[in-house]
């Protein structure tokens, strides 16, 4: 008697480590120098090579950047910095870990990324930072962006965590620009396992960030050591560069794999039509010079749908599926400092309603066609 075998679980990411990548790691725990080392200065070398020669520094994580180039701006108490609802939660609480305050811009319904309306808008004369958030890689117009930073003469801090590969305008993003932090996270593009790096405006700003990484210590000749700054400890170890470099020398491979597992994502959607049963898919074309790296593949549910519900149909038929992001300004903690629902409507129905499905690498068509009909399935049982 034969028996057939369930698939697998589908998890909505999984890391791609390859045999070069972990024969690496090896050989740093062989070298006996596990802490930041030769390796992490060979990753910032070839992260510089990717930015055209801008200066990077690597952090112990994406979090770390964004605090980081906070302070090399300047930015502390009194001081307002405009971002998005629609992120991971460390995007405010870092501005707010520097004394400054948090001022939230509703979302372009479209893109799901801060609308660059309301963020003029909301420029007040404590406005001293714009913090833009690229959400599942899509950029948003870069131009406009740093046209209204120029006008009020404002610093710019990308939170770009989703955004390696991703380009505006042919042009790479991190290769240009004001102060640009990225996130290598276990589920992001390319991986450290943790880590992340920030790509700085100058050699200066970049000697600042070196000593912000590791208690504001500076070093010279064999025994002298100076402190110059309340730093913190956020460097990164060569046991993550190690990662780091080998999943760097996919990227460009990395990239189109995802684009094309996108594209597959459509043509599936629209052979079961799922656009009839109210699901709201990313914009296939992603606006005029955005090119994203499709670091995720988010669908909106139907308004009335329960997302728990769905999630948990979808669990059940084998497919994993995540949430980014509910709408921070509605944590307790942003509502102690009086953001209320019904003041960014659009982030708010996001917030409420986004489905990351899966998208990694290793996946195939059969496994795109999987979390489609999952998902119709679900949707349907949901608003039976």
């Amino acid at each position: 008697m034969s028996t057939v075998t369930a698939p697998a679980f589908l998890p909505f990411a999984r890391p791609a480590l390859d045999e070069a990548t972990i024969r690496g790691v090896a050989d740093v725990l062989e070298s006996g120098w596990i802490t930041s080392g030769p390796k992490v200065a060979e990753f910032e070398a070839e992260l510089s090579k990717l930015f055209a020669a801008r200066p990077v520094r690597a952090f112990a994580n994406g979090t770390a950047t964004m605090e980081t180039a906070l302070r090399v701006a300047g930015i502390g108490p009194g001081d307002e910095v405009i971002t998005t609802s629609i992120t991971w939660v460390a995007t405010a609480n870092v501005i707010v870990a520097v004394g400054a305050t948090p001022v939230f811009a509703d979302i372009d319904p479209t893109t799901r990324n801060i609308d660059l309306q309301a963020v003029e808008d909301a420029i007040t004369p404590r406005t001293r930072a714009l913090m833009p958030v690229y959400l599942a890689g899509l950029p948003v117009d870069m131009d406009r962006l740093y046209a209204i930073a120029r006008r009020h003469g404002l610093r710019v801090i990308e939170d770009a965590a989703q955004a390696i590969g991703s380009r505006w305008n042919e042009k790479l993003i991190g290769s240009f620009g004001d102060l640009v932090s990225f996130s290598f996270q276990a589920n992001k593009n390319i991986t450290c396992a943790e880590g992340g790096c920030l790509v700085l405006s100058s050699h200066f700003e970049a000697r600042r960030a070196e000593q912000l990484r590791l208690q504001g210590v500076v070093r010279s000749g064999l025994d002298g050591m100076d402190v110059v700054m309340p730093g913190g400890k956020s460097n990164l170890t060569d046991i993550n560069a190690a990662i780091g470099l080998g999943q760097l020398r996919r990227l460009g491979e990395v990239t189109r794999r995802r684009a094309e597992l996108a594209k597959a994502y459509f043509e599936v959607a629209r052979q079961m039509q799922l656009e009839d049963l109210g699901i709201v898919l990313p914009p296939p074309t992603r606006g005029q010079g955005a090119i994203t790296n499709w670091h995720m593949f988010q669908v909106m549910l139907p308004a009335n749908a329960q997302r728990a519900a769905v999630m948990q149909l979808m669990r059940d038929a084998g497919v994993g599926t995540g949430v980014h992001y509910p709408a921070l300004h509605l944590f307790s903690y942003y509502r102690s400092l009086g953001w209320r629902e019904g003041m960014l409507p659009q982030a708010e129905r996001a917030g409420r309603s986004l489905l990351t499905l899966p998208l990694f690498p290793a996946m195939s068509t059969g496994d795109v066609e999987r979390a489609c009909a999952a998902l119709a399935a679900a949707c349907r049982q949901v608003a039976r």
